[in-house]
């Protein structure tokens, strides 16, 4: 009897959707892991603590161990880096020997493998040449933003530094890249670990030729490093004299595996590289992936790591990515250029001028295409959010126009597409002219006006049509959120309460080198665009203060400290935007490298209630030639309300602020700091007022001015605890059922007692949603008869770190004095869910044989699922301290 299939699966949820609009028989009960089945990161201790084994090295004692033992096991990757990471990464034969594997001598730890999807701009637009519109007027406007063209004035340019890029690999033949590969070119080295075919699911082939043709990510990212100066566009790379090694760890399609990425950070390393880029990453919350342990171990170490933080704007707080959330490494938020590239439509039939869409490259559907509106009400809250009536006729020839509102994008293209439509204008209501998401869908949004002439012409029968000219369509306008943090940026802290992001620089609409028979240079957004533009302005630091291990470790507080706050609108008398999704604000690098006074720490965590460090100290030491005065004020951003109001449910981005902030005691207001002195300042923090249940998250900075020179400590805290946090979804919102639930074999909610043969597909699925992070989430098999009533099994209604680290009861352990039969399901630093109905909405877990988590065969009888999640902070020895459930009994007659 094969081992039992647990398997964590992200399915899909729509934010917005009305009750219970989620259908059961959406829920796929296939299993498909969020890491690499039976494929695990093993973490070796050094010989030395072995004395019988100094013979052999670490990797042999390893497998010599676990042949002794009878693991199965293929050698993926042998990591080797003495003081930072030495282990393997091993696929085993059968996934119950994770527990055996985790208890061989010798094992310090060992990690799952995790996916990461391939990066994937905000938007992208190939320009046509030096004319496009698209392309900004000031195309060095970032620079200047930053304090970078100041530096390139002075003839710092980043000569002399090493930067590894960790991407897609780089095309390296573009003349504004040296249009050349090794020693005597900007590209001077690097690897392709994993060859063009590679997609994560079969075997890498990696070769000494980093280049890229296919895909464009990582050469967008090397050109805003070291794009050469002179070219047509009037670009430079932010670093463009800095020499460029690309580590290529995706091929042209696919998604990458944790333990490439590992193997490129300590390739990186090794090869001498000052700094290491890294625009990549997925929605984690937590710190503990192998990608960012290792990571963080580099940091410390003494080399700059500069990390995406991620796009999920949209899915609110606690959400931040890995491997971002390595604790040293600088995780970087996007900052909005100042203008939108837009197109233009031609209107036929009737004199109208053009119709402005929020696309930066056409519909690829030329026209002329009549016009279909959904509904001849302008006024309509909820247009196309439920199925067309069955009149509708066949839409693929028309252009759809539908009113923005009531439900997702997605949701309206989708009702539509199954009428045949092919491509949809939505009008605006009044929420924004701005960027929408629409999955796979042709569609853009226009502005209401412009909505409302086509459903009037419509309406009065006018035979209007609709164009999308492919070449000369192009426009732009001042982008209204321009200088602010882009919405997109992943809002931390994350789970285990880090800074994250760390600082913000430009990353919306910025144009930079694409492959060359991809078109050559492009306008693209990202936290992938921003991340290496920290990487460049690293390396401007270190050409100047030099490349030891104290200077690298050094850059991320001097980055900032020496940062521009941010607000969150151009609105007088909006707050600044919260730290949590700006970091310690926009970079300076200017005065990064000028500044002559240097504060430390460049963060204070003030954690949550339950561990609220209310005293705080830093220090500002005095680097100039003669004594200095400075004076301290308390200047704060804006508070994070992070769960909805009256529910469980974490508030989607843009998360709302509000003005109940801290309030902050100095040991003194001002002070006198002599040349070569350092001063110690203790602040004393009260916690800001307001509804805990909302958990509010607090920031802000605390200012340090001498004259003309402001410097800041940023901090961030929690006005509630987090261990008070729900983490599992007890509501019937989503699919109108109570959760968490077991489904039988029919894809049915089980509401009594069931019997599973485990033929075919005779077995039980258990559906649930975590509103939180968890950093344990338990599955055990208990008597059928027990009493116990789980605190998740009471609905509630809706208004409005190493793998194995927790402790496993075996059999004849026990939870609330119930007597837990065995393990079927470990599952360790778990991400909450989204609202996305394209990505993590809701999880599986499906038993499709009847075996313990240990693989040994579970006893024909009558039983029931105790399904716990520890929440965060939580002590994994204590009961209380995990939300627990119950299920109905499931008989096992295998």
């Amino acid at each position: 009897m094969k081992p039992l299939a647990w398997a964590l699966v992200p399915s899909i949820l729509s934010a917005g959707l009305a009750l219970g609009t989620v259908p059961l028989s959406s829920v796929k009960r296939v299993s498909s892991l969020p890491t690499v089945q039976n494929k695990f990161i093993v973490e070796v201790e050094s010989l030395s603590n072995i004395p019988s084994k100094r013979s052999l090295s670490p990797h042999e004692h390893l497998y010599d161990s676990l042949r002794k033992r009878g693991v199965g096991f293929e050698v993926d990757r042998e990591f080797n880096s003495q003081g930072l990471f030495v282990g393997a990464a091993l696929t085993l034969t059968n996934g119950k020997d994770a527990i055996t594997l985790q208890n061989t001598p010798g094992v310090k730890a060992i990690r799952p493998v995790r996916k990461f999807q391939r990066p994937q701009p905000v938007k992208v637009h190939v320009v046509t040449g030096p004319n496009d519109p698209v392309i900004p007027p000031d195309s060095e406007s970032t620079h200047i933003l930053t304090g970078v063209d100041k530096l390139h004035a002075e003839g710092i340019t980043g000569k002399g530094i090493k930067i590894g890029i960790i991407d897609t690999g780089i095309d390296y033949t573009h003349p504004a890249l040296g249009a050349g590969f090794g020693p005597g070119h900007k590209v001077i080295g690097g690897f392709d670990l994993v060859g063009d075919n590679y997609d994560g699911t079969n075997t890498p082939v990696p070769d000494p030729d980093p280049l890229d043709q296919c895909e464009g990510h990582g050469t967008h990212v090397a050109g805003i490093i070291g794009a050469n100066p002179g070219n047509a566009f009037n670009i430079s790379g932010v670093a463009y004299d800095a020499s460029l090694s690309s580590y290529r760890v995706f091929g042209c399609t696919g998604f990458v595996t944790d333990d490439v990425l590992v193997d490129a950070l300590l390739r990186g390393a090794n090869d001498g590289q000052d700094i290491l880029t890294m625009s990549l990453g997925g929605a984690d919350g937590w710190t503990e992936s192998s990608s960012a342990v290792v990571a963080s171990r580099l940091a410390a170490s003494g080399k700059v790591i500069t990390i995406a933080a991620g796009n999920d704007g949209a899915s609110g707080s606690w959400y931040s990515s890995s491997p971002g959330n390595a604790i040293d490494a600088i995780s970087v938020a996007s900052l909005d250029n100042t203008v939108i590239p837009l197109q233009n439509a031609t209107v036929g039939g009737v004199a109208h001028p053009p119709i402005t869409y929020f696309q930066t490259f056409p519909l690829p559907f030329p026209g002329p295409l009549p016009v279909f509106a959904t509904s001849n009400d302008t006024t309509v809250v909820n247009d196309a959010c439920n199925p067309l009536p069955p009149a509708t006729p066949d839409l693929s020839p028309f252009v759809v126009v539908v009113r923005r509102g009531s439900c997702t994008f997605v949701q309206k293209l989708t009702n539509i597409a199954a009428k045949g439509a092919k491509v949809a204008l939505i009008y605006d209501n009044g929420s924004g002219f701005a960027g929408i998401s629409v999955g796979d869908f042709s569609a853009a949004l226009i502005q209401a006006s412009d909505g409302e002439f086509l459903v009037s012409q419509f309406v009065a029968g006018v035979p209007v049509t609709i164009s999308f000219p492919q070449t000369g369509g192009s426009t732009q306008f001042p982008d209204p959120a321009g200088g602010l943090i882009s919405s997109f940026t992943s809002y931390g802290p994350s789970n285990d309460f880090f800074f994250k992001p760390a600082v913000a620089a430009p990353g919306g609409n910025i144009l930079s080198t694409l492959p060359v028979p991809l078109g050559s240079f492009g306008v693209e957004s990202g936290t992938s665009m921003a991340t290496p533009f920290v990487a460049g302005s690293a390396a401007l630091i270190l050409s100047v203060k030099g490349r030891s291990a104290s200077v690298a470790r050094g850059v991320r507080t001097l980055l900032e400290t020496t940062a521009q706050r941010v607000p969150s609108s151009h609105t007088d008398g909006d707050p600044l935007q919260t730290l949590t999704q700006q970091g310690a604000g926009l970079i300076n690098v200017f005065n990064a490298i000028h500044t002559t006074t240097v504060v430390s720490p460049g963060e204070l965590i003030l954690n949550d209630t339950a561990h609220f460090k209310s005293m705080q100290m830093f220090t500002v030491k005095n680097t100039a030639n003669t004594a200095k005065r400075y004076s301290l004020s308390h200047v704060p951003a804006g508070t994070a309300v992070t769960v909805q109001p009256g529910t469980i449910f974490p508030a989607d981005g843009p998360v709302p602020l509000t003005n109940a902030t801290a309030s902050v005691l100095f040991s003194q207001q001002s002070f006198t700091v002599g040349p070569g002195q350092t001063h110690t300042v203790f602040a004393m923090f009260s916690l800001p007022k307001g509804d805990a249940s909302t958990f509010p998250v607090f920031s802000g900075f605390i200012e340090i001015t001498s004259g003309s020179e402001r410097l800041h400590v940023s901090y961030v805290g929690l006005a509630a605890s987090l261990k008070d946090k729900q983490v599992v979804d007890n509501t019937d919102f989503f699919f109108g059922v109570p959760l968490p639930a077991l489904l039988d074999s029919a894809g049915d909610v089980q509401q009594g007692p069931t019997n599973y043969t485990f033929s075919s597909a005779d077995f039980p699925t258990l559906l649930f949603r975590l509103v939180f992070g968890t950093p344990a989430f338990r599955v055990d098999l208990v008597d059928s008869n027990i009493q116990l009533t789980g605190t998740l099994n009471t609905r509630q209604e809706r208004h409005g770190g190493p793998f194995f680290t927790f402790p496993r009861p075996q059999a004849g352990g026990s939870f609330a004095r119930v007597k837990i039969v065995g393990p079927v399901a470990e599952l360790d630093f778990i991400t909450r869910n989204n609202e996305d109905p394209n990505d993590n909405g809701f999880n599986t877990i499906a038993l499709d044989t009847p075996t313990f988590a240990n693989g040994t065969t579970i006893a024909n009888g009558s039983y029931r699922l105790l399904v716990r999640a520890l929440r965060v902070t939580g002590d994994p020895t204590k009961e209380e301290d995990y939300e627990s459930w119950l299920s109905p009994i499931i008989g096992i007659s295998a």
